[in-house]
């Protein structure tokens, strides 16, 4: 048995290129950047980067041209595939890429200023409406250990149902029908 599966979790270093193939389908190239912090031998924080090349076709190469630019961050699932040629100097080239078979985008950038697409890790579709910008991050609700909800009127109907006054009785393993 083999298996061919790269998952990268990175940030796009330049826009995706988008180019069309003969039959018309169209496919999108660009570079993930993944870093590595590591503390040397001697003790020393260190980081590096590496980077990635991906391949989208079809719809993902339409996703990623539409949603992805520069410094956004991104999830791919893929294979890996080594692509060669000779270049014109008849010296044979060699490229590793990831062929995404699936892409998923990571948050957008929660920047201050209304309409700023510099800062944000996506573009919008030309044919979406812009969506309104929070002024403000959504609070998170925090749940204490001894929290005990208020009771209401249960006016959505809901019933309530409460084991700890009943006595619940076991289950014979005979009436289990699998």
């Amino acid at each position: 048995m083999n298996l061919n599966k790269a998952f990268i979790l990175g940030n796009v270093t330049k826009d995706p290129e988008v180019r069309s193939m003969p039959n018309g389908n169209q496919v999108t190239s660009f570079s993930i950047a993944t870093n590595r912090f590591y503390t040397s031998s001697s003790g020393e924080k260190k980081q590096e980067a590496e980077f990635h090349n991906i391949v989208c076709f079809g719809k993902l190469a339409d996703i990623s041209s539409r949603y992805l630019n520069k410094g956004g961050l991104v999830f791919i699932e893929g294979r890996i595939k080594t692509r060669n040629w000779v270049n014109a100097q008849g010296v044979k080239q060699y490229r590793t890429e990831i062929i995404a078979d699936s892409l998923q985008l990571g948050p957008k950038s929660s920047g201050t200023s209304s309409g700023s697409s510099g800062n944000s890790n996506y573009r919008s579709p030309a044919s979406a409406n812009p969506e309104p910008e929070m002024s403000k991050q959504e609070e998170i609700p925090v749940i204490e250990e001894n929290y005990t909800p208020p009771s209401d009127d249960n006016s959505a109907g809901l019933k309530t149902v409460s084991f700890e006054d009943e006595a619940v009785d076991e289950i014979d393993v005979k009436d289990i029908p699998f």
